[in-house]
């Protein structure tokens, strides 16, 4: 008997050990990076006090996980954690905004991102069909960097290439809306749908050094259409359409890119035309850049517009698009992941202020840098911008000029440190509408060390 199952015990495991085993390869990347700042005016304000400086450290980690299933197929994750200040309080559910408010580039709260906060998770899948993507994944990225402000999203995409073409299409749902046990308040009689979605599709050409491309966006905004008692401030969608051609190429020595952005449609579209008049939208937002290197020296300029409201028309000609939190032209003006993020909106007499992506302005940079031994980058600018349209009452409508100098050393492979020092000439925008108001100018330091694996 004991013969009898020793041979059936050899024969269960010769039998297991046959089987295929199902493996996963995983491929782990990542990036963190400690910063210091100081500011010298959190505000722009000379008659107007408080003006105190701040000075602090902060720091993130971000790490991305493929789960390598076959060749063809994988799991695709990230997450970020300890993105916070050193030694600052830490947001708890009881505490202010971080505990409800989405981090902009996250699919979590701020305060989530102070410990952990997973942000992608989606399958990747390569057929014979083209390549399709599903799960919450990035978003907001298109063309150049120029208009970009990516951030986790809830999406189905797919994609076609027959070189030298490439299609892609995406499916992305913004917010959701549906009556639900997660929805504690009933739709207002006969609103059922009050979700916010996008659909997209673009195309893409690609040659030897560079790309064109055009991506066109359909908005479906209507989270402001339920409510219990219709009013103008309620019962509308936003529906529009953002068209986006852009192209990159090399010429020589020299480095171009471009991109246009052009949304039209409705702000405000009423279920109820006697609850308020609709109203249209043509935003307008661009830019062109052009590098031209002659080793160990580099030249560089920038254009760049995004339209302003125009206050005496009753269209919208500014406000739904702007210059993106990708887009950083100087450390302070229009500087949205190291000034905004950390500090917050520079603020100026009454309504004036620069909170991080460029809006309302025509931006002007001109740069030069140089390569003295190949692990070392530093780099001088003169930035002006000014208002592309002044609001109503303001005094002026330059934002001013800025001059920044940043240094950038290589220590090894995987290991940056910069130092970048920024100066603003404070323009007459942020006076606001008070006429004897004065404001003043502000600097910066910032250095930060940054470790990608």
């Amino acid at each position: 008997m004991k013969r009898l199952w020793l041979i059936l015990l050899s024969l269960g495991l010769t039998m297991t050990f046959c089987i295929s085993a199902y493996a996963v390869d995983v491929k782990v990347s990542g990036e963190f990076y400690v910063a210091g700042l100081y500011l010298d005016k959190i505000n722009l304000t000379q008659d107007v006090k408080p003006d105190p400086s701040t000075a602090f450290f902060y720091q993130r980690l971000r790490v991305g996980t493929d789960f390598i299933v076959s060749p063809s197929l994988k799991l695709v994750t990230r997450f970020d954690a300890m993105e916070r200040v050193w030694g600052g309080d830490r947001s708890i559910s009881s505490m202010g905004p971080l505990s409800t408010v989405s981090a902009k580039d996250s699919y979590e709260t701020a305060a989530e991102n102070q410990n952990i906060a997973i942000d992608w998770v989606y399958i990747d899948y390569v057929s014979p069909i083209g390549t399709f993507d599903v799960g919450i994944m990035n978003d907001g990225a298109t063309g150049t960097v120029f208009g970009n402000s990516y951030a986790p999203a809830a999406r189905i995409k797919y994609s076609y290439t027959f070189a030298p073409f490439t299609i892609n299409a995406a499916y992305t749902k913004v917010k959701d809306q549906s009556y639900s046990a997660y929805i504690s308040t009933p739709f207002a009689d006969g609103v059922t749908d009050a979700d916010n979605d996008k659909y997209g599709i673009e195309g893409v050409y690609k040659w030897k050094d560079g790309k064109a491309g055009i991506n066109i966006n359909y908005y479906r905004y209507a989270e402001k259409r339920p409510d219990p008692v219709p009013t103008a401030a309620h019962n509308y969608k936003k529906a529009y359409f953002l068209f986006t051609p852009y192209a990159t190429a090399k010429i020589g020595p020299v480095d171009i890119q471009a991109e246009l952005n052009y949304a039209t449609g409705k702000v405000k579209e009423y279920d109820n035309p006697s609850l308020g008049t609709d109203q249209k939208m043509e935003n307008w937002s661009g830019w062109i850049d052009a590098t031209a290197n002659f080793a160990p020296v580099y030249l560089g300029g920038t254009f760049a517009y995004v339209s302003g409201d125009d206050p005496n028309t009753p269209q919208q000609e500014g406000g739904t698009i702007d210059g993106g939190r990708d887009w950083n032209p100087c450390l302070i003006l229009f500087n949205y992941y190291d000034r905004t993020n950390w500090v917050g909106a520079l603020a100026g007499n009454g309504t004036s202020t620069n909170s991080g992506p460029m809006t309302n302005a025509l931006f002007y940079q001109g740069r030069v840098g140089v390569k003295p031994v190949t692990d070392l980058d530093i780099m001088a600018s003169v930035s002006y911008a000014n208002a592309d349209k002044k609001p109503a009452g303001f005094v002026g409508g330059s934002y001013g000029w800025e001059v920044d100098v940043t240094g950038t050393y290589k220590i090894t492979n995987n290991l940056s440190y910069m130092l970048g020092i920024g100066y603003l000439f404070t323009g007459d925008y942020f006076k606001g509408t008070a006429g004897a108001s004065k404001v003043g100018d502000d600097y910066m330091v910032i250095n930060k060390l940054t470790l990608s694996f």
